[in-house]
């Protein structure tokens, strides 16, 4: 499978990524940088120093200058695309970051001119480094910046007024990167916290660092039965989060709902998988709510677009422009959730008002990269005359895949952007009309697979 993928570039140390792809990946890269400067940070993982070498060797031989900022959560490197260095601005940065791949994985988030690299820009990318020769090594352009300091400074001043809150916090690092900025925020603003897995460590010896995986949630889960009030998880580079209540576990789409409480009528970005409680609630309120293509980089791009105030994703992605920079930081995101606490605001009470719907998690459908847009294109073709048992259809929206309006809720069923799978997702406010909804959507799934 190719290593340039829709939102990023991600794949295997040494095996894909290794010293002559990623200095060919730097030196490309530094051809569609205007600027002189480019800001580099990276993860945990045991490999990421030796790809921060490789890349800028090649940032230096197409004839840009790197400030480096060592180990970083990703949002604190976006962060610096919004801060001076000595008088510097970059004009893009690197993420390198396997997210919360297994531990052999690594990759790139790239940022140019404050917006997302992806897409079509990151396979043009790819297919200019296939056919170039290595670079010639050039002298080494490094200048090391503080980025973590700065950004705890950042997050400490715009949250003064939860100082000594008497909320108790529990947390869960993940052995990710929120470990290197999280507990001397907390420490700062002197919160009442227990944190665990707190040390970054790329073997993630404790559980995989993606918090939206239920089994992931288990030691947490357990330590705010014990000792907390609330508890947040983090994945492996601290863009995305999971918020836990006694009663709880905080979907993304419900954390929008929450977070937009105490905002004046919002913009609000989701993507095709958030429930219809949310779209339909944030319209009640008078909000503005817009449905939109899954992927941090499309939502970054909608939300700059439309100039909206939040945007979010069911896996904990939630992005912040009221008040912040319009990316997805898990970080930030712990503060602003205190804030709706310290406001007086009871998250469970809160939710408990919301109609009661039955949804699945995301269901992964096998099949391969060739097929996946195949099935996607066939399916719609079949819903245009569906079989004469399937449940009767409102409308369908067709801006990632295709979601189905039904009388008592919704099916989607999209292509993945980045493994060989569809993702289905289905609601409604009556359980028995889910599973049917997901029966007869798998039915479908399954009449196209085999009339390609």
């Amino acid at each position: 499978m190719s290593i340039y993928r829709e939102y990023d570039i991600r794949g295997i140390f040494e095996k894909e990524l290794n010293e002559e792809s990623v200095t060919k990946i730097g030196y490309a890269l530094a051809s569609k940088i205007s600027g002189e400067y480019v800001s580099v940070g990276y993860d945990a993982r045991s490999h990421s120093p030796i790809l921060f070498e490789y890349l800028v060797a090649g940032l230096n031989a197409g004839g840009k200058k790197v400030l480096g900022m060592g180990l970083v959560p990703t949002p604190v490197n976006y962060f610096t695309n919004y801060q001076e260095w000595d008088g510097i601005t970059p004009s893009a940065s690197v993420m390198i970051t396997g997210s919360h791949n297994p531990s052999e994985y690594n990759g790139f988030k790239i940022t140019v001119d404050k917006a997302p690299f992806f897409g079509e820009d990151i396979y043009a990318l790819g297919s200019e480094c296939e056919a170039m020769d290595m670079p010639n090594a050039v002298e080494r352009d490094v200048t090391e910046i503080d980025a973590n300091s700065r950004y705890i400074d950042f997050i400490v001043n715009e949250f003064q007024h939860l100082k000594a809150m008497p909320t108790k916090i529990v947390y869960d690092c993940g052995n990710g990167v929120a470990g290197v900025v999280l507990p001397e925020i907390f420490e700062k603003l002197e919160l009442h916290t227990k944190g665990i897995y707190v040390d970054p460590d790329g073997t993630f010896p404790n559980h995989h660092p993606d918090p939206s995986v239920e089994k992931n949630l288990v030691d947490v889960k357990a330590l705010l039965e014990k000792e907390g009030d609330i508890a947040f998880a983090y994945d492996g580079d601290a863009d995305r989060i999971a918020v836990l209540t006694h009663k709880n576990n905080i979907k993304g789409d419900m954390m929008a709902l929450l977070y937009s409480m105490n905002m004046d009528k919002p913009t609000v970005v989701g993507e095709v998988k958030c429930s219809q409680v949310m779209y339909d609630e944030l319209e009640r309120r008078g909000a503005t709510a817009v449905m939109y293509k899954t992927g941090h980089s499309n939502l970054k791009v909608k939300m700059k677009e439309i100039d909206a105030d939040l945007a979010c994703e069911v896996s904990g992605h939630v992005f912040f422009k009221n008040r912040y920079f319009g990316y997805d930081d898990a970080i930030y995101a712990t503060f602003r959730m205190l804030e709706l606490i310290y406001e007086g605001i009871d998250l469970d009470a809160e939710l408990a008002k919301l109609p009661q719907v039955f949804s699945t998690e995301e269901i992964k459908v096998e099949t391969t990269e060739a097929q996946k847009f195949k099935i996607i294109d066939r399916v719609k073709e079949l819903l245009q005359n569906p079989p004469a048992d399937f449940p009767a259809i409102k409308d369908m929206i067709f801006v990632d895949g295709v979601r189905i309006n039904f009388e008592k809720g919704w099916g989607l069923v999209r292509a993945s952007n980045t493994t060989p799978v569809l993702v289905t997702r289905f609601e409604s406010t009556d359980e028995q009309e889910a599973k049917h909804y997901e029966d007869a959507v798998n039915s479908l799934i399954t009449m196209a697979k085999e009339s390609l």
